[in-house]
């Protein structure tokens, strides 16, 4: 294990956060914490689901009855470093508790099958971590912005081609729809009074956006209720005319900025 994680490590360095193989597809990390006992710093490829402003990993280890190292590293000493695709941040680690932690795993095994194996396999309760990254160090989040939408963009494409098995569809098409919703939220919450508050020039892209997360919101509601081709198709033009949108007009200013709230 130690020597596929140390080749999963160097081919994300190398390709600013790419990797292939089984984890091609994986949103991952690369979270590097200190001995509890050692002190020695520890570096460990991590599957991560973005949460608003925070990043959440999973101490699964691939369903053992025990918690992984980096898990005891990280409740010992919480100061901890991400490696978010070519970004290399300074992170709080705080464990979840109690229903907060139950929702979120719920919403992971939703989008990746395997995590809720992982909670069959064991007695234990797999821990939650959300990450608060350190915004004075981030670099580049409109890039970052970009990933968010292709990610759903891959998504949708998936739905749309039939790629799930049609028993499945409902499941992919609820976990799409609640990653897209928590993704709109941070945004209208936390990203968007930021902006507004420094960059009065961007009142207007602003409120169209916003005004289009509610009628993203419907149609996502409508989702939930019928996946058939129609809604799909209506719900990926709407889409992709939000992102483009977003794209344009947030992105570039975003990739000037030394400093957001949000990431």
């Amino acid at each position: 294990m130690a020597d596929v994680n140390q080749q999963v490590i160097e081919e994300f360095r190398a390709n600013g956060g790419k990797v292939g193989g089984r984890f091609a597809r994986a949103p991952l990390v690369l979270l590097t914490t200190k001995g509890a006992r050692t002190g020695r710093r520890h570096t460990t490829p991590a599957v991560y689901l973005r949460d608003g402003e925070r990043v959440l990993v999973f101490a699964t280890n691939a369903g053992a009855d025990t918690h992984p190292a980096w898990y005891h590293n990280l409740v010992a000493h919480p100061e901890v470093t991400v490696e978010l695709g070519e970004q290399t941040l300074t992170a709080r680690a705080v464990p979840l508790q109690g229903e907060e932690r139950d929702r979120a795993y719920a919403r992971q095994a939703a989008l990746d099958p395997a995590f809720a194996a992982y909670r069959q396999k064991t007695g234990r309760v797999i821990p939650v971590v959300a990450l608060h990254l350190d915004g004075e160090r981030l670099r580049a989040f409109g890039d970052e912005l970009v990933k968010i939408h292709d990610y759903f963009r891959e998504e949708l494409a998936r739905l749309r081609a039939g790629q799930a098995p049609a028993s499945e569809l409902r499941v992919n098409c609820l976990a799409f729809c609640d990653g897209l919703s928590a993704h709109h939220g941070g945004e209208d919450h936390v990203a968007f009074p930021w902006l507004a508050e420094r960059h009065p020039e961007l009142k207007e892209p602003l409120e169209r956006l916003r005004r289009e997360h509610v009628a993203i919101a419907a149609l996502i509601e409508e989702l939930r209720g019928a996946t058939g081709p129609a809604t799909l198709e209506r719900v990926a033009g709407e889409l992709e005319a939000h992102f483009t949108y977003e794209e344009e007009r947030l992105v570039p200013l975003l990739n000037t900025l030394t400093s957001v709230p949000w990431a």
